[in-house]
């Protein structure tokens, strides 16, 4: 009868206790699910620094939260070498920057269609690399994907669904690449987030009440949620080349 209890509470002193002391670096740290991250990160001992693309609001989450800041716009690769090229070692790297791109492929502005991929696939290429060296070797590296991935749709988002598709892929390569770092993907569903109002603009009040209807929970989910799965892929050293879907039951309608 007990053994429930004592595998939840083995299970969180195990989460605490593997992230004191290491070094976590957010891209995307900033705000929504990112800073949700960091923030829990922090709170289970981590050294947390985050970076973002806009430098107010980083040293506004840093002065908030008590992380290191820096700033870089994640398609430039020297802007990624520069914003890393001081800290010594990493142990947990995590990749949660982009943008919502959505165009259609047959009249959308390609150049803005391919930062889909710049702001992913490419700017994770240019963290690791960047790090190549400092990465601990009990360390990890998480994606993003998202539900696009595997629930495309006609809105514009077939790019932004490869983009996100390909994450997966990536970190199944990289997982053997790159062994024995750990490299997973969180995968959320509709979450909460200021992206997500920024996206949705003055619609917002109209679309979140369908989405939050046509979910199986009947809800959105929450950055924090998301988050404590970010921090579960750091903590939880049996975890590689997975992809974590943390979507309220989304994917199976």
């Amino acid at each position: 009868m007990n053994t429930p209890v004592a595998a939840q509470t083995s299970f969180s002193n195990l989460q605490a206790g593997s992230l004191t002391g290491k070094v976590v670096v957010v891209f995307g740290g900033t705000s929504g699910i990112g800073l949700a991250a960091a923030v829990q990160a922090k709170a289970a001992g981590a050294k947390v620094i985050v970076i973002g693309n806009d430098r107010t609001r980083a040293q506004q989450a840093a002065q908030a939260h008590g992380f290191e800041w820096r700033t870089a716009d994640v398609t430039q690769s020297d802007a990624v070498h520069e914003a890393l090229k001081e800290i010594p070692k990493v142990d947990h790297l995590v990749l949660l920057a982009g943008t919502f791109v959505a165009a259609k492929v047959l009249d959308g502005d390609v150049d803005y269609m391919r930062r889909a991929f710049e702001e992913r696939v490419w700017a994770s290429v240019h963290a690791i690399r960047a790090l190549n060296g400092r990465m601990s070797s009990d360390g990890s590296i998480t994606f993003i994907s998202g539900v696009l991935a595997d629930r495309p749709n006609a809105q514009g988002t077939a790019v932004l669904a490869a983009a996100s598709a390909a994450m997966e892929a990536l970190a199944r390569g990289l997982a053997l690449e790159l062994a024995p770092i750990r490299v997973n993907t969180l995968s959320p569903g509709h979450v909460e987030t200021p992206l997500l109002h920024k996206v949705l603009g003055d619609a917002r009040d109209t679309v979140l009440p369908a989405m939050r209807a046509s979910t199986p929970l009947k809800r959105l989910g929450t950055a924090e949620e998301a988050g404590a799965a970010t921090v579960f892929l750091m903590a939880n050293g049996w975890m590689n080349g997975t992809t974590l879907h943390i979507d309220g039951g989304v994917s199976l309608i």
